[in-house]
């Protein structure tokens, strides 16, 4: 049970948060899922980050799709200042966040190859919502219990609008992340210091982030979650 107390707590917490991270400078990590960014957040909060809770975020999925941003903006500007996930990793998402918060930075999370990231996203999703592991079909993903029921199928559907009975079409799911990769890195071809390209499984990934950042405390390695 909430107490009358728990909640005044929890709402002085907040507004003491949304106070902090109001005017301060943002990093978005925008690789598609399964390349790191549950990793992503972790390094994050180790370097004192606020990492902005990942469920309020995911149900704006709707809005994305109807590209209308303004519920984002309001919570990007006042939940943290480092973000991840959907929809974070999403097309159109990045241009939008650059032009709102311009001194942001942005972090791209990489697997070794298309081929690597399909095969971690199909195994991670089969052992979530498959049966006996196998491969999600439709009616898997349509009663997944992942936010809400349904929620993963249209996930499935709103980003990468495979063949309607295949949700887990190879040529489709691989053309996506090579075209994502793709029109984020030409986004920011003029502007490469707000841009960290990065493989987290390298050895020197930690580093190379904290560089980037410019933070005061560094680490030397990646601390990994999700592992598939």
């Amino acid at each position: 049970m909430v107490t009358p107390l728990k909640k005044a707590y929890q709402f002085g917490r907040r507004a003491i948060i949304a106070q902090k991270v109001k005017n301060s400078k943002k990093v978005f990590c925008i690789g598609r899922n399964k390349t790191g960014t549950t990793s992503m957040a972790a390094l994050l909060d180790k370097l004192g980050f606020i990492v902005a809770p990942q469920r309020p975020a995911e149900l704006m999925l709707d809005d994305w799709k109807r590209r209308e941003f303004d519920q984002l903006l309001s919570f990007v500007k006042y939940r943290g200042d480092a973000f991840q996930d959907i929809p974070f990793s999403l097309p159109e998402t990045y241009k939008v966040l650059d032009k709102a918060f311009p001194d942001s930075k942005f972090i791209l999370t990489v697997r070794d190859s298309p081929d690597k990231w399909y095969r971690s996203l199909v195994n991670f999703h089969s052992k979530l919502f498959g049966r006996n592991g196998k491969k999600p079909t439709v009616a898997d993903l349509k009663r997944a219990e992942y936010v809400h029921k349904g929620y993963m199928l249209k996930c499935n559907r709103y980003i990468y609008d495979p063949p309607e009975q295949d949700p887990y079409h190879e040529p489709t799911l691989k053309a996506h992340y090579r075209k994502y990769n793709d029109n984020v890195k030409a986004y920011f071809s003029d502007q490469p210091d707000k841009l960290l390209v990065v493989n987290v499984k390298k050895q020197d990934s930690a580093k190379r982030i904290c560089q980037f950042l410019d933070t005061k405390k560094q680490l030397e390695r990646m601390p990994w979650k999700n592992k598939t």
